[in-house]
């Protein structure tokens, strides 16, 4: 008796479509057609003898079946990446592909002084960049679409193995007039809870921030308004409040241009670590520690 077996790519579609919750979205992250996506899935469905999607004109509904078959697919394909990786480890180091995703806080400030130096190094080695929140980013790397990622710990990562690249310093950034005439060095007592300016939930660097001050009551009363490091950098300019911004930011110029001014934050736990994570007993592993030698190089 014949029996025919799902396609990675079908079991690919299927994945794509659980994640994004809508065909065409799903179709653009497989760089494939909806129709296509569509049709593949229906092959799928037709293979297995089963209903996996309730397809409706306003929802995509997977079933019991459904979403047990996805996490299935995850580990199928997290292992057929781990296959490849392991016939590529066996090759020159760092001369094939590696997909990083990297956190929107350490992105465009810590790589383009990393990447020129990795360019020219490695000119065999494909390094293909996604920005992404340390949530999905850590979920990117156990479902097998990113090989490892750069974040800032601590962060729940799941079973992972890492490299530290650096400890990243916190400053406090104030308005060149602030009427409080901030010290040399600032403790977390005389931080204004009111007028602290923090980035929105998602934002590893939020809890980071925090943490390093040991006040409870900071949490409660600071106003998460900012999108992004350079957003709240301009709040502050304009009077809006005081923030707190890594080291690595400052370093990279994000200061420029403005009447801000930054302070070193002085606490026991004043910095976050900088890590390069990927999967435990990934096949890549010494390939990934070598990766992170160059990072810390550059």
């Amino acid at each position: 008796m014949t029996v025919y077996q799902p396609t990675l790519k079908q079991l690919q579609y299927l994945v794509a479509l659980h994640e994004h919750g809508h065909f065409g979205r799903a179709a653009d992250a497989c760089f494939v057609s909806q129709s296509t996506l569509s049709a593949g899935l229906r092959d799928l469905e037709a293979l297995l003898g089963v209903t996996l999607v309730e397809r409706t004109k306003r929802a995509v509904r997977f079933t019991p079946l459904g979403n047990a078959v996805v996490e299935k697919a995850h580990r199928i394909l997290r292992e057929t990446e781990e296959l490849s990786d392991l016939v590529q480890s066996s090759g020159k180091p760092l001369s094939g592909e590696v997909r990083m995703s990297v956190i929107p806080t350490i992105a465009p400030f810590l790589l383009p002084r990393m990447l020129p130096r990795l360019r020219r190094e490695r000119p065999n080695l494909k390094l293909f960049l996604r920005e992404e929140p340390s949530q999905a980013a850590i979920e990117s790397l156990h479902h097998g679409r990113a090989d490892c990622v750069l974040l800032a710990l601590p962060y729940a990562t799941g079973e992972v193995e890492k490299e530290t690249i650096e400890l990243d310093a916190f400053f406090v950034a104030f308005p060149n007039d602030d009427p409080r005439n901030p010290p040399e060095e600032v403790g977390p007592e005389i931080i204004d809870e009111h007028r602290l300016l923090l980035l929105e939930d998602g934002h590893c660097l939020k809890d980071h921030a925090l943490a390093a001050c040991n006040r409870p009551e900071l949490r409660a009363s600071a106003t998460m308004i900012g999108t992004s490091l350079h957003t709240l950098v301009q709040m502050v300019d304009n009077g809006l409040g005081l923030t707190m911004l890594p080291e690595m930011a400052i370093d990279a110029g994000i200061l420029n241009g403005t009447n801000v001014v930054a302070r070193p934050l002085i606490s026991p736990h004043a910095n976050r670590e900088i890590a390069l994570v990927w999967r435990k007993n990934s096949p890549r592993s010494e390939e990934f520690r070598l990766l992170a030698d160059e990072l810390r190089a550059g």
